[in-house]
């Protein structure tokens, strides 16, 4: 019987196959857009992940202040490279310390010059952040107690001063006033978590910042990297502790400086843009209801010019649940075959726009099967109220419907 009903159902689609394309057009539209904003969600997501992880494992970054942002440290003192040393001697769970200071400068070598990000920091500076050495060498404890005139290029600098894949170590790169030796190249990183180009950027040891291009001493911000398995409540707690105290600060006052955890950054990232693919999804599947009015309109024009055929079948002894059932299967197989059309074309586009937008492209089966599950049901819920109208059928009127 099911068989029968689904040839059947196949036959009335095949005879109509324009009508048919046009019936399934919404379910085929609702269904990859569906399908697409989750996977093209679900991939922004990992991409917020795996950019705020490139910042560094376990980091916390530690700044002048009592918030974040543009004005949020004004008139807030600044830290000094002791207050790293310190961290790094008195706080347990503590993998590495790194003060870091930055400006914008033009940097010039060979003719050409590059905007770039000019940092100063120490070796512990690569650690927090999870940076490698494309080539050559940190700098030496010597360099970094006397503010040598050395630096590390990241890749972008490189490129746009020298040329990609070229050998830079042992080269001069003017920043300001004054020239260093190129002594190492950083490996790429690439886009960072608010679209910024990590690879642009020229590190110099601390202490020759400090002297030779900004002429201050101030350090407006501190990276602390945590060891694996240790607690970063306890963690932070202890920090706060000892630069209340390295401050001065009595119980009364509040807080000069604030302790951004990238974990929680990450969390908070990624939750936001859960929230979007949510509501972006659900946006889209209103087009799968507009799809099914769609199927359900079309079934109530089947039914009315196919009232003669039904009115026999009914006449030579077909039961209404027979007639029911093949008008429900016909329904459900429209609905299906759009689902199933709608999935290949998500895919597609899915895989496409992920190149475009720079994303990784994240496969969801369990969005796929259930947008699948989901279009059937339409063809189910909507198919039923035709199917019942021409299973309650007079076979007597129907057979002299013209």
């Amino acid at each position: 019987m099911l068989l029968n009903s689904l040839l059947l159902a196949l036959r009335s689609i095949r005879r109509n196959l324009m009508r048919s394309f046009l019936t399934v057009l919404g379910i085929v539209i609702g269904v990859s857009a569906v399908i697409t904003m989750v996977t093209l969600g679900n991939g922004a997501t990992l991409a917020v992940q795996s950019q705020i992880a490139s910042l560094g494992t376990n980091l916390l970054q530690v700044r002048p202040g009592q918030r974040m942002g543009p004005g949020g440290g004004s008139g807030a003192p600044a830290f000094k490279d002791v207050d790293a040393d310190a961290i790094a001697q008195q706080i347990g769970g503590i993998l590495a310390v790194a003060p870091e200071a930055r400006t914008s400068a033009t940097a010039v070598a060979g003719g050409r010059n590059w905007t770039t990000s000019v940092l100063g920091s120490t070796n512990a500076w690569l650690q927090t952040g999870s940076w490698t050495l494309a080539g050559g060498r940190e700098f030496t404890g010597d360099e970094q107690r006397v503010g040598a005139a050395v630096c590390l290029i990241g890749q972008t600098v490189r490129r746009e001063l020298f040329g990609a894949g070229a050998d830079v170590l042992g080269e001069r790169v003017r920043v300001r006033q004054f020239s260093c030796e190129v002594v190492g190249v950083l490996a790429s990183k690439g886009q960072g978590a608010f679209g910024n180009d990590q690879d642009d950027l020229v590190l110099l040891p601390l202490k020759t910042l400090q002297r030779r291009v900004t002429g201050s001493t101030r350090v407006p911000t501190l990276l602390v990297s945590m060891q694996d398995g240790s607690d970063p409540e306890r963690v932070k707690s202890s920090l706060t502790e000892l630069l209340r105290e390295r401050r001065k600060l009595s119980e009364s006052d509040d807080d000069n400086f604030n302790v951004l955890d990238t974990k929680q950054l990450a969390d908070t990232l990624s939750g936001t843009t859960r929230v979007m693919t949510t509501l972006l999804g659900a946006v889209a599947a209103v087009s799968l209801l507009v799809g099914g009015i769609g199927i359900m309109n079309i079934m109530l024009v089947s039914v009315t010019e196919r009232t003669r055929e039904i009115g026999l079948r009914l006449a030579i002894g077909a039961l209404e649940r027979e007639v029911l059932m093949q008008f429900l299967i016909e329904a459900v197989v429209l609905a299906a075959l759009g689902g199933l059309i709608g999935i290949v074309l998500a895919t597609g586009a899915s895989v496409v726009l992920s190149k475009a937008m720079g994303i990784p492209y994240v496969f969801h089966p369990g969005v796929n099967l259930l947008s699948f599950v989901f279009s059937a049901g339409i063809g189910v819920l909507f198919g039923f109220f035709p199917a019942r109208r021409a299973a309650r059928l007079d076979p007597i009127e129907a057979l002299r419907h013209e």
